[in-house]
């Protein structure tokens, strides 16, 4: 089970679309958002380390999309 929930899955994919979308389908986004988000933020982490920072920024995050384009 992932800690992003199909309903919130469900409702963004309704406004930003429109259309419906399964439960099985609500269930694997969430699935890929979470492991994004996992790498993402192990990522932010170090990079704040490397800087001697305990706090994740908003530039560390965005350096993420940089680095990888994503």
């Amino acid at each position: 089970m992932t800690k992003i929930s199909n309903a919130m899955i469900k409702k963004l994919v309704k406004e930003q679309t429109g259309s419906t979308i399964s439960d099985t389908a609500a269930s694997a986004i969430a699935k890929l958002l979470e492991k994004k988000a996992k790498t993402m933020a192990k990522y932010a982490v170090a990079r704040a380390k490397k800087k001697g920072r305990n706090t994740v920024t908003e530039d560390d995050i965005y350096s993420y999309k940089m680095q990888f384009g994503e």
